[in-house]
């Protein structure tokens, strides 16, 4: 059908009287009711679009009231919309006062990902070219777009100018197009009967939001493309060139689809002329539609990059006090945190830091409460190492009722000889050995010399009751699927040089650790390493339903002694098995090997597998069926086919060993059941689809290292400690409870991270803090039992305007996502996705209602610490975890389920909004080393948008561990000279995986922002080029740019339009039932 608008009547025809809507042209819909003799616009139908309005600002004088006694974050001015009659004028009239404010040149995107590249050598009939003179004397207005790359400096006024421009919105009412008659003037009668019979229907372009097409230029009309001060069709000009004409929204970055009718345009005095020319005076030159001007600018979206910056900002000026208990630093800025009583941020992190005294209170916000945990997380290089306390052996002073380890919280009173539990509210005897005077305030005088008095995060030495089994030093095995699928893709070659690189590359192993490696296909391979070899000694088991470890001797060795063998088994691994023709590798065998091998010392398996295993014990049946994807069905592929990897799970955690599963499928392999691996254990899974050893084995390996070389504590236990009033209700993560209270966590590393729902059991006290307790239990790398506790006191509030201004929206979307993946195993992810995007409709609701109920209800209102909360849940709808879609793969999906459920909060905000830096365009010293942070300056980030790019430029993008380079159409030769030793686009080699490293400032500069920007987990990843227009790997790309329409799911502007309609169906005062919106 036709996409393209109807055309303006003739000059002096009348308009027809709209027909009356059908009876039941919008499903279920009730007619909204009547107040104060003014009607609100109908609703839109189902799957419509917002429709654009102009908007201008209130009288001086007026302000939005607040409730008295909340306290209301992002609160903006209200404004009015315009009078129909002015929005004609400012549509019709160039030179009138009002003027829109500029924005940013927009670069169309093909749909679905696509770049324009065919479509601009369309051309449309009678459109002229931009800026062209106009007989009747009026001029177009001039849009100055700003430079091509220089953001716009958000912060508090994001919120601000989308208020101004949201604000009074009538959201489903249009602006008249140029040349049509004017519109009745609001509150008159005939304005009112065209309200109540106007409705636009499903099928019309309003209401399905189909962006107008403007019109191109002729070929011959516009120079060719270059750099600079020239550009390609359908592409904005360079900063600082002026742009002759109106600046087209196109929602989403897509660009406009061609049409078989003519563009319209206007002649002299705005008349309209048909695309024949019937009525058009001869010397009257065409010009292209008009289309309504966007009813948001994109480039005014709240975003992470202004929040991120202003954070960073704040923190890079002074160090971070944990004692203020507020105003945490965002899980992305980098600082350096004081220990002052609070545990540091990076070790728990709450989703908010004033906690409501009441149940009640909570609900009425919608906000979650909870943590996540991180109990062996790094510390920066510039703070201070966690203390480690020995109290002998009676072993650390604890709270005789509710176990509480010793903490700065503890009031002592009676001079001493008895102290106060912060949790429990216990009177303890404070033991004979441990006690000290008071001070006039009631402190001990010897608070500040006893870490465990003043520090939120200490470390004690465990005692005897605090070992069920003599610790050992960790084991670490690698099993090395050596089939003839593994040695075809390159799997054994790259994983044989990367077991080497992390062991003997980098720091390598903990003190004492020791390694251990196996092979395997149809039958398990094990070696001696034993370093009195002189190489290594192999031995085979045929019989793997009665598995046994061949090897007493040497088959785990310290990779120091032993290195000379080490290395000459990993060397000739390749070579061993290039014959190999099994294809059915035998992991079920390897996993009970493995368990036989380390019950008594625990562990951790690296276990490197390519297909589905259906030999042997554990043997599983191929089961994925294309029919039940993306059915309410679909959810009985994420359950595990049966429980034997389950179970075994189970026993890997009684002896304190854990699993990393690397996955390299080139086809299902049933990752459901085999992922019970690693999610038991609290081990990671790792995926390589399609793993081609040249492309991904530089990923591969610097994910080993980095697994490899971070800290990691075995059999370990956790528990979480609330005040009276609350408790656990949920844990989240990769780990195994027996009862619901102790976290079991056979491996725990530096990045382990568990997140904790919490639910009210009483009322808290408004006039006490309210206080955690997390306790870890485990053993070192080196063989030590430690108990590490981490101590955080937060305000208990009454007030709702309190709650929102301290609460985290990092911590939150972290927490909703592990939630939202551990429900999708028993209910449909359609479901998932409606609860997500009304879970984010009620948090901006209960703040509207509470902290700016006096607003006008068109009127935009965002909270500041929660207005990226459309934004990240946009993504998370987008997710391959959760999106909808049939062309997902189920193992594909699973990784991300896993992957979400295993994140902390630091590299979840990486996953939710990916980091994309220009790098064509580096001034000053950024790309070099700044001295007093030591940290490499980077440039502003881009959005994540494709209207954003200049396609004269170069990105770098990250966000999952992968490094892409996308490089412009209009990227300029010298730029490749220097970046990438090439002269043109064209000769650009897309196969090479890595930087070059060349003789010139600009690629050393790039090379240090790839490796600033990496994530710490990736170490160096595997590049990939991608140029515009050229490669297809762009449509890829362009499933990354979130604010963009991809993925089944809307534009981020469309989806705040979305949210902001269904908010203002919640506010509006309770009538009959209206059809729920839909965002996909």
């Amino acid at each position: 059908m036709n996409n393209m608008p109807p055309p303006p009547p003739h000059a002096g025809a009348q308009r027809p009287p709209p027909p009356p809507p059908p009876p039941s042209s919008t499903p279920g819909a009730a007619r909204p009711p009547m107040a104060g003799g003014q009607r609100p616009p109908p609703p839109a139908p189902a799957g419509s679009q917002p429709l654009p309005q102009a908007w201008s600002p209130a009288p001086p004088g007026t302000s939005g009231a607040q409730n008295p006694g909340m306290v209301s974050q992002g609160v903006n001015p209200p404004y009015r919309p315009i009078p129909q009659q002015q929005q004609q004028q400012q549509f019709q009239q160039p030179g009138a006062s009002t003027q829109l404010p500029p924005r940013p040149p927009q670069r169309p995107m093909a749909p679905q990902g696509f770049p324009p590249q065919q479509q601009q050598q369309q051309l449309y009939q009678g459109a002229a070219p931009y800026g062209a003179p106009q007989q009747s004397g009026q001029q177009r207005p001039m849009y100055a777009p700003p430079p091509s790359q220089s953001q716009p400096q958000q912060g508090h006024n994001d919120v601000a100018s989308l208020t101004q421009q949201m604000s009074g919105m009538a959201m489903n009412q249009q602006p008249p197009a140029p040349g049509m008659a004017a519109s009745p003037p609001p509150g008159s009668q005939q304005n009112k009967q065209r309200t109540r019979r106007v409705y636009p229907t499903a099928s019309s372009p309003a209401a399905a939001g189909v962006p107008p097409v403007s019109g191109y230029p002729p070929v011959s009309a516009m120079q060719m493309p270059g750099y600079p001060g020239t550009c390609a069709p359908g592409y904005p000009s360079p900063a600082g060139a002026p742009i002759t004409g109106p600046q087209t929204f196109v929602p989403g970055a897509q660009a406009p689809m061609p049409s078989s009718s003519a563009a319209y345009a206007r002649g002299a005095g705005g008349a309209p002329v048909s695309p024949s020319g019937a009525g058009r005076p001869p010397q009257a030159q065409p010009a292209p539609y008009e289309p309504p001007k966007p009813r948001i600018d994109p480039a005014q979206m709240p975003t992470p990059i202004s929040v991120h910056m202003h954070d960073q900002e704040i923190h890079d000026e002074q160090p971070y006090s944990t004692g203020l208990k507020t105003n945490v630093p965002l899980a992305s800025t980098n600082f350096t945190a004081i220990d002052d009583g609070n545990s540091n941020p990076r070790f728990i992190r709450l989703t908010m830091y004033s906690v409501p005294h009441t149940e009640e209170l909570l609900k009425a916000t919608q906000l979650p409460l909870g943590m996540v945990v991180q109990p062996l997380a790094d510390l920066a290089p510039t703070e201070e190492p966690v203390k480690l306390i020995d109290f002998g052996e009676e072993g650390p002073i604890r709270c005789m009722r509710c176990k509480t380890y010793i903490n700065p919280y503890m009031v002592f009173i009676n001079g001493g000889k008895h102290f106060v539990c912060n949790i429990c509210r216990h009177e303890n005897e404070v033991p004979d050995d441990y006690f000290c005077n008071l001070d006039m305030v009631g402190r001990r005088l010897d608070s500040q010399a006893r870490p465990e008095l003043h520090n939120g995060t200490v470390e004690f030495v465990a005692t005897k009751d605090f070992i069920a089994r003599e610790p050992h030093p960790a084991t670490f095995v690698f099993a090395i699927d050596v089939t003839w699928g593994a040695v075809q893709n390159g799997m054994v070659a790259q994983a044989a040089a990367a077991i080497k690189d992390a062991l003997y590359g980098g720091r390598g192993l903990p003190v004492g650790a020791k390694v251990a490696i196996i092979t395997y296909d149809r039958s398990a391979h094990f070696y001696g390493l034993s370093p009195s070899l002189e190489q290594a000694q192999m031995m085979v088991v045929p019989d793997i339903h009665d598995m046994f470890v061949p090897i007493h001797e040497g088959f785990a060795a310290d990779p120091i002694e032993s290195r000379h063998v080490i290395e000459g088994l990993l060397d000739s691994l390749p070579s061993m098995f290039v014959q190999n023709r099994t294809a059915e590798p035998v992991l079920g065998a390897v996993v009970q090997a493995v368990h036989e091998a380390l019950r008594t010392s625990g562990g951790k398996l690296f276990a490197f597998h390519t297909a589905l295993p259906t030999f042997g014990p554990g043997s599983l049946k191929q089961r994925d069926d294309p029919k039940l994807h993306n059915t309410d069905k679909e959810r009985t592929l994420y359950e595990p086919q049966d429980s034997f990897y389950r179970d075994w799970a189970v026993k890997l955690v009684e002896s304190g060993i854990s699993c990393n599963l690397y996955t390299f499928p080139s086809a299902p392999m049933d990752l459901a059941t085999l992922s019970q691996l690693s999610t038991v254990t609290s081990g990671e899974l790792y995926s390589y689809p399609g793993f081609d050893g040249k492309r991904d084995g530089r990923r591969f390996a610097a994910d080993l290292r980095a697994d490899v070389e971070r800290s990691y504590g075995s059999n370990a236990v956790l528990r979480i400690r609330t005040s009276d009033g609350l408790r656990v209700d949920e844990h989240y993560g990769n780990l195994f409870m027996r009862n619901h209270v102790d976290v079991e966590l056979a491996g725990v590393t530096s990045d382990t991270a568990i997140g904790a729902l919490l639910q009210y059991d009483g009322r808290l006290d408004e006039k006490q803090d309210v206080y955690f307790q997390a306790a870890l239990l485990y053993t070192t790398s080196d063989g030590q039992r430690r108990i590490r506790v981490h101590n955080i006191a937060v305000p208990c509030t009454t007030l709702i305007g309190a709650m929102f201004r301290n609460a985290e929206v990092d911590t939150s979307m972290n927490l909703i996502a592990k939630a939202a993946v551990t429900e999708a195993l028993s209910q449909p992810l359609r479901s998932i996705r409606e609860r997500l995007s009304d879970r984010c409709v009620q948090i901006l609701t209960a703040y509207r209602r509470n902290c700016a109920a006096g607003s006008p209800p068109g009127q935009l209102i965002l909270p500041e610490a929660f207005k990226l909360a459309p934004l990240y849940t946009l993504s998370l709808l987008k997710s391959p975890a959760i999106r909808g879609g049939a062309d997902v793969p189920i193992d594909q999906r699973i990784f991300h389920m896993c992957l979400l459920r295993q994140l902390s909060v630091r590299k979840s905000m990486d996953y939710f909004y990916p980091t994309i830096v220009p790098v064509h365009a580096l001034t000053g010293n950024q790309g070099e080393i700044d001295e007093k942070t030591g940290l490499v300056v980077l440039p502003t980030f881009a959005r994540a948008s494709y209207t954003m790019l200049d396609p004269a430029g170069a990105y770098l993008l990250t966000g999952d561990g992968s490094l892409i380079m996308w490089l412009g159409r209009q990227v300029p030769a010298q730029f490749l000279q220097d970046a990438l030793g090439v002269p043109s686009l064209e000769q650009v080699d897309i196969m090479q995986h890595s930087l070059p490293e060349l003789d010139s400032a600009l690629n050393r500069k790039i090379n240090a922002i790839a490796r600033q920007i990496l994530p710490t987990r990736a170490g160096f990843a595997s590049l990939q080029i991608i140029r515009q227009g050229i490669d297809q790997a762009e449509v890829q790309f362009a499933t990354k740019l979130i604010e963009d329409r991809n993925s089944d799911n809307m534009t981020y502007v469309d989806y705040v339009c979305a949210v902001h309609r269904q908010i203002q169906v919640e506010v509006r005062p309770k009538g009959p039932v209206e059809p729920k919106w839909s965002y996909n």
